[in-house]
């Protein structure tokens, strides 16, 4: 099979096949690149409440740019990877600021913007400006390593440079935008990665894994590492008024800029509400007796897991400081709804919010 014909059998599938989503056949380049940037780490059918509802709060560059961090933070709350969101509102400040309002089309200049890494330059410029620039992700991979018979470790940077180089050359010069999002369907709906659909494959016919009876041992990923996993105790204190005390996280840190109920990791030779009670000290300055456990939960993150125990605790002495994080506020439980919290730490507010009605 030629690469003309690739493309033509491809396009041809996707005009019949292709999904109804919010962004697709969206002419204004800000929504194609605020899906993109939400399809980054999360699936399609998650995105897609989140992009109708971001979009309802900020329809243009212009509003994105002018809202608080916590409004853009809130929006995205429960998403995960908030560096994304946080990029993202940085990122629409800049064009607003230094490109009149209108996002980049050329590839070396949009991928300057902040979160826009090679990957969502391709599928922004591609898709809002029809440059023939060729999309990389784990649906491309998978559909060009077995299309080529491609048997490397899809782990090694040589090997994506390969795949890479085979997509820059099939890519349909006419149609860069359909192209890009026909082969990321087509690695989503028909080459799954177990049991693919070979027999609804509109470019069977040239697919070595096909051919050799090798879909299920190509690609190629070697092993990951095998992720951390940490116990991780925080503090619920409630003041005499009722109100509870929340952080905000850092900035530059993990999470950062999200709140949360302030806490850490349980060392191995502590049990869990002496956790709870030296992390509050180290991070307030107070002392306090953890004298009731709420709940416990687990939450994986990309790189680490963990296990989240989350107690009531008695304010002994001392006045709460925010030694390690950027802001700490007394709230009323009603009004926890309105903060941005990370996934784990939502699950404690709902809780909470329950208790209190």
């Amino acid at each position: 099979m030629q690469n003309s014909d690739f493309s033509h059998y491809l396009l041809s599938w996707y005009q019949h096949h292709k999904r109804q989503m919010p962004w697709r056949n969206e002419p204004d380049p800000y929504k194609i690149w605020v899906s993109e940037i939400m399809l980054q780490q999360t699936r399609v059918d998650q995105a897609t409440p989140y992009f109708r509802n971001f979009i309802s709060l900020f329809p243009t560059v212009y509003d994105l740019a002018k809202a608080e961090q916590q409004e853009v933070l809130k929006a995205w709350e429960g998403l995960g990877y908030y560096s994304r969101a946080r990029n993202l509102h940085n990122a629409a400040k800049d064009v607003v600021k230094n490109y009149d309002g209108k996002l980049p089309k050329n590839y070396d200049e949009i991928i300057k913007l902040k979160g826009i890494g090679p990957y969502t330059a391709a599928a922004v410029t591609s898709i809002a400006f029809n440059k023939p620039n060729a999309v990389v992700d784990g649906n491309v991979i998978r559909v060009l390593t077995r299309y080529f018979g491609i048997e490397e470790d899809t782990r090694s940077s040589k090997t994506r440079n390969k795949i890479q180089n085979f997509a820059n050359e099939l890519i349909d010069r006419d149609q860069p935008g359909d192209f890009n999002q026909a082969l990321m369907e087509l690695g989503s709906e028909v080459c799954t990665p177990s049991n693919p659909d070979c027999g609804n494959c509109p470019v069977q016919a040239g697919c070595i894994a096909a051919k050799m009876a090798k879909t299920d041992s190509i690609p190629y990923k070697s092993p990951a590492k095998k992720k951390p996993h940490h116990v991780i105790g925080v503090g619920i204190i409630e003041g005499e008024d009722g109100k509870l005390l929340i952080a905000l996280r850092p900035e530059d840190a993990m999470l950062g800029g999200l709140w949360e109920f302030p806490g850490g990791k349980k060392k191995d030779d502590e049990a869990i509400q002496q956790t709870v009670e030296r992390e509050l000290n180290e991070e307030l300055g107070v002392e306090v007796k953890a004298y009731k456990e709420l709940m416990n939960l687990k939450h994986t993150y990309s790189h680490f897991s963990i296990t989240l125990h989350a107690w009531f605790c008695k304010l002994i002495s001392g006045e709460p400081k925010p030694r390690s994080s950027q802001e700490i506020r007394w709230i009323e439980r009603k009004d926890l709804e309105r903060y941005p919290f990370p996934k784990a730490n939502k699950v404690l507010t709902e809780r909470l919010i329950e208790q209190d009605r």
